[in-house]
């Protein structure tokens, strides 16, 4: 009798469980949510941008002839250093490979670097030497490492500057004599850029120009013979850069 009792019991307990399990909701799936993609700017395309800042000079200046007649020993007539605002441009393309960044870049600036000093030299008494440089202008290579959306970069080429020179006299700051010049030279320079939109970068950049000594020519006046001075100059930049960099893909960081 027991024996029976069991066999039914199982045999039923066997019929239950397919229909249980068929009465059962297949189990939902639900897909994980995408990763979090921030998107990050590219370094590599044509860029055009505005910069503004501080620039500083040094100039010093040695008579070395007077009326066409070179000096046996070349008279010093002292240094001035100028301080200014400076505005400008500048327009670039850039290559990435990996996290390194190449480029090439032309910037120009608008300045009004001008200073003055009495000039120390026996042959000048009485004559007071002023420089102005009024534009700037840069043309180099850039080198630079990216970590997402910041590059520091490294930089070096041409320089270029407008220079105008006015000999006057002290008493009356009269103008005795004059000249102008365009002189070419070297700079080197480094900065920090940040992407802080798409397409958008901010830098912080400093330069230093080397623009080395020149010899310049004074044409004779009514009041001043001929003379030659050699100047020697040299030009310091601050800045801050505002980039706008056209198409090209974007980068991502999950």
């Amino acid at each position: 009798m027991k024996k029976m009792l069991f066999l039914t019991a199982s045999f039923a307990a066997v019929g239950i469980a397919p229909a249980f399990a068929a009465d059962l909701a297949a189990r939902s799936y639900t897909k994980a949510p995408p990763a979090y993609v921030t998107p990050l700017p590219t370094w590599a395309g044509f860029y055009i941008g505005a910069n503004g800042g501080a620039d500083w000079s040094h100039n010093c200046w040695t008579l070395n002839n007077v009326a066409g007649v070179p000096l046996a020993v070349t008279q010093p007539e002292g240094c001035h250093n100028a301080t200014s605002g400076v505005v400008g441009g500048q327009i670039g393309y850039r290559w990435q490979a990996a996290s390194w960044v190449f480029g090439l870049e032309a910037q120009g600036d608008w300045t009004d670097l001008k200073s003055s000093n009495v000039s120390t030299a026996a042959l000048a008494a009485g004559v007071t030497n002023q420089t102005k440089t009024d534009a700037i202008g840069l043309f180099t290579g850039q080198v630079g490492y990216a970590w997402g959306n910041v590059l520091w970069y490294v930089k070096g080429g041409a320089a270029v500057t407008h220079n105008k020179y006015r000999g006057l006299a002290t008493l009356t700051g009269a103008e005795i004599d004059s000249a102008s010049e365009t002189r070419w030279g070297g700079t080197v320079g480094t900065g920090l850029e940040y992407g802080f939109a798409p397409n958008w970068s901010v830098a912080i950049e400093y330069d230093h120009l080397f623009m080395g000594s020149r010899n310049v020519s004074f044409p004779a006046t009514a009041v001043a013979n001929a003379r030659t001075d050699t100047i020697k100059q040299d030009v310091d930049m601050a800045t801050v850069r505002v980039n706008y960099r056209f198409g090209g893909p974007a980068l991502t960081r999950y």
